[in-house]
Order: C-alpha cells, then sequence, then structure tokens
C-alpha cells in the first residue's frame, strides 16, 4: 500500500477531524509493527490500529481495581469496546476454579518471565476461531499511558480500546506453529494491570475439543508521551517467555454456515460462516491449490521470519489472483473488515443484525475503497469478479 493511498484511508476513516501529524505517526507504527510481524495487509487493519491520541482511557484507582474480580470476567469489562465486541456471558468457559474457601485458583494459567505475568482467564471457540482473555500484569510498568486505537467502523461509535502488542507462535493439538499476528484488544484496569481479548484464527476448521498452545516471546506497547518519537510502535518492549496450554470446547451454538460455490473467472465464493462475532468468507483462486508444505514455510520463515503466505506463493512462482472482499447486511450496514489472506476474508460482526448478507469480491483493491467509501449503492458494485446475496436466516 502506498502512503499516500495510507493517507487517504486514514482521512475517510478519522473524518472530520485529523492532522496531519496523526497520519505520519501512524505510518512509523505500521512500518514498525511490519518487523514484528503483527500488521495485518488490508486497508481495514491499517485503520483499527490508527493512533487516536493522549487520555480517555477511564482508568480505576488502582485501589479500586484490585478489589475487581476481573479473572474469569474480563470478557465482561472488554466485550463491549473490543473489535470482535459481543455479549460472551453464555458462550465462555471460563479456565480458573475456585478452592473450598472461594479463592481462585489459576495455577495452570498462568505464567510469569521478565517481571510480566499473563494469566489466561476465559476462552471462546466457534470452530474457526479462538477468542481468548488474558490479564497481563507488571509492577514495574506504567500502562496508563497506553493510547487507545478505533476498534469500530465509525469515530461516531466511540467504539475504542488499548492495545497490548503480542509476538510468538501458536499450535492446536500438536499442528506446526504459526505466527501470532493479532494484538490485544482490551483496557487498561491501573498502572500494572492490562486485560485483553486476544483472537486466533484456526487454519482449518476444528470440531470437539482441542489445546491452543500459545507460545509467547515478546510483548510490547505504546506510550503516549511517544507520540511525536521516529520510533513509537511497542516502544515498551519485552523479549522473553511465556507458554500456556488453554484447553477449549468449540461451541457452534448460533454458528451458520451457507455453502455458496459460486464461480466466476478464476475466483469461487465456496462458502460464509457467520457466527455470534464474526463472519468468514472462503474464497480460493488457482493459486492457493499448490499448498505450502510446513517444511517448506519452516525454510521460508528461517530467512523472513515476516513473510505471509502470499509471499511465499509469490517466491516460489505459484501467484495467485489477489481478491478484496467486501460484506453488507441487510440494512446495508457495512461489517468491519479486520483480515483478509489467501483463502478467507474475516469481518467483526459487533452486534449487527445479519439475516442478509451482501458479498462483493474485487480484484481490485481500488475498487474496494471506492466501495467503503459509497456504501452498498456504490457505483462500482458492479465491477465486482463475484457479487452474492446470501440468506442467512
Amino acid at each position: 500500500m502506498t502512503d499516500e493511498k495510507l493517507d487517504q484511508i486514514l482521512k475517510q476513516a478519522l473524518a472530520p477531524e485529523i492532522s496531519e501529524s496523526e497520519i505520519r505517526i501512524h505510518r512509523r507504527r505500521k512500518d514498525k509493527m511490519k518487523k514484528f510481524g503483527k500488521t495485518g495487509k488490508c486497508a481495514a487493519a491499517v485503520v483499527a490500529a490508527a493512533v487516536i491520541g493522549i487520555g480517555g482511557l477511564g482508568y480505576f484507582d488502582p485501589v479500586l481495581a484490585a478489589k475487581i474480580p476481573l479473572i474469569g470476567k474480563i470478557f465482561e469489562k472488554v466485550e463491549e469496546d473490543a473489535t470482535y465486541s459481543g455479549d460472551y456471558t453464555d458462550k465462555k468457559t471460563v479456565l480458573t476454579n475456585e478452592d473450598s474457601e472461594g479463592n481462585l485458583d489459576t495455577s495452570d494459567y498462568t505464567v510469569s518471565d521478565q517481571g510480566i505475568t499473563l494469566t489466561a482467564s476465559e476462552v471462546y471457540c466457534d470452530g474457526y476461531s479462538v477468542f481468548l482473555t488474558v490479564n497481563i500484569e507488571s509492577e514495574d510498568a506504567d500502562f496508563t499511558h497506553i493510547p487507545e486505537h478505533y476498534t469500530g467502523m465509525n469515530v461516531a461509535d466511540n467504539q475504542t480500546a488499548a492495545g497490548f502488542y503480542i509476538n510468538g507462535t501458536w499450535s492446536v493439538d500438536g499442528s506446526s506453529p504459526e505466527r501470532i499476528e493479532n494484538t490485544f484488544d482490551g483496557e487498561v484496569i491501573d498502572s500494572h494491570t492490562f486485560a485483553g481479548m486476544l483472537k486466533i484464527d484456526l487454519a482449518e476448521k476444528h470440531t470437539g475439543s482441542g489445546e491452543l498452545n500459545l507460545n509467547v516471546n515478546g510483548l510490547g506497547y505504546d506510550d503516549d508521551r511517544m507520540l511525536d518519537g521516529e520510533e513509537i510502535s511497542a516502544s515498551h518492549w519485552t523479549d522473553g517467555s511465556w507458554n500456556i496450554i488453554i484447553p477449549f470446547e468449540v461451541n457452534e451454538t448460533d454458528v451458520k454456515i451457507i455453502e455458496v460455490g459460486e464461480k466466476k473467472g478464476s475466483m469461487t465464493l465456496e462458502d460464509v460462516v457467520v457466527s455470534p462475532y464474526q463472519v468468514v468468507v472462503h474464497v480460493t483462486t488457482p493459486g492457493e491449490q499448490r499448498e505450502l508444505t510446513d517444511d517448506r514455510r519452516e525454510k521460508l520463515l528461517s530467512k523472513d521470519p515476516d513473510m505471509t503466505d502470499a509471499e511465499m506463493l509469490e517466491l516460489l512462482g505459484w501467484s495467485y489472483e489477489p481478491c478484496s472482499t467486501i460484506c453488507f447486511n441487510q440494512d446495508g450496514e457495512m461489517l468491519y473488515p479486520n483480515m483478509e489472506m489467501p483463502g478467507r476474508a474475516v469481518f467483526a460482526v459487533q452486534g449487527k443484525e445479519i439475516k442478509t448478507l451482501y458479498v462483493y469480491i474485487f480484484n481490485n483493491p481500488d475498487d474496494w475503497t471506492q466501495m467503503e467509501q459509497e456504501g452498498i449503492n456504490s457505483s462500482v458494485a458492479d465491477r465486482a469478479v463475484i457479487s452474492k446475496e446470501i440468506h442467512v436466516e
């Protein structure tokens, strides 16, 4: 993405008021996060990570914070403002247990290193992603200077969350390790405590139960006192080792799979998955039929640990046709586009009612951008390689 395109997206997303300095700050953040392997490749991910300035986090008094029973209730704390927002009350599984005296036993899901303690709190899995809440504590830190970022479609939504970067790998049931791409969306509780939600997208649909092996080797966060600096992203970064094994059960309640099989040109819209918190659109293109073996992927990552599957395919000459997907519901509301990669595009539901989906798949990202600006009645709708009305209910 060019700097000019990034500027345009940011100005549209943060209209009517955004300063040039904020745009420059975000571009530096974006470039730095590429180094850590945490940035997405789609425009929506760029918008989602935009810095919105200093303050406004609504911190609690540390004495009061100590009395809040966060463990086992982090979803409740962050679910309104996280990117994948929604009510997790009846879907989540609490990982911790109470002993005979009513005290929480977190020993199986707590790990400490370098003065930082991670405690896994709750988990939910719809079969396609694992949603995990974690409490982060550090006695030597001052989290009160972590800036917020947008997690909603529009500034007017007033949906923002603090962010905590995470680096490392994950695997499920002994599968080959995958890089952690997302960050924690959450809330600063006090200067030493952060509570957040992390979403891990599974490579394949999972059924039944499983174990998520989270192997974290780095944690970091921004500092609003350094927003004018050249290197602001993860300005507080700590390398270490935090490994937690999290059991989960797939909860298929309210998860719908709509088979489509629509093929146009070289693209095929295979199916659409609608779960309580996300919509996943599965699209195949010719290049994706060339499978990257684990050994080949590992060799390429040893040369460049930040290389994506798409870049690997291109390097090997197995180029695929890129696609840009956009979704609207029956009311013409655009779904928040949070991630797109070869094979799937992911959207956050964010409480929107979904009875019908209108899916548009472009092979030109500029057309996607124009439709994002103009909405469902955009003049570029007929340029979509695939446009499909999908009845969910």
